[in-house]
């Protein structure tokens, strides 16, 4: 079975960075593509970044490309998301997922095993 589990996330300041941690167990990453969401309560479920583990394509959503990169560690079975000038918008809890479709989308419905989550606040 499948499991993820994200970690980094903390309080930062306005302006400042974090970079996000997903660790896969049970698998290796290969069959899978690796997304990072975001929830807000009151919002819709935001897909932010993910990575097609088949052939390494990546998609950043138009709202934090420039700021946010994915990336990923086979070996390690990790993939990251590096969150630059953060700010309070981006305050949520964050969490990678995996889906067996190779398709590089942020596309939260296809999205088949998810972490527990990790909280970010973004605040002076």
């Amino acid at each position: 079975q499948l499991q993820l589990a994200e970690s980094g996330g903390e309080l930062v300041q306005p302006g400042g960075s974090l970079r996000l941690s997903c660790t896969i167990s049970g698998s290796t990453l290969d069959n899978y593509v690796i997304g990072w969401f975001r929830q807000v309560p009151g919002r819709e479920r935001e897909g932010l970044s993910c990575i097609n583990n088949h052939d390494e394509s990546t998609y950043t959503a138009d709202s934090v490309r420039g700021r946010f990169t994915i990336s990923r560690d086979v070996a390690k079975r990790m993939v990251f998301l590096q969150m630059n000038n953060l700010s309070p918008d981006d305050t949520g809890v964050y969490y990678c997922a995996a889906s067996t479709m190779s398709v590089t989308t942020i596309l939260w419905s296809i999205y088949d095993y998810w972490g527990q989550g990790t909280q970010v606040t973004v605040s002076s």
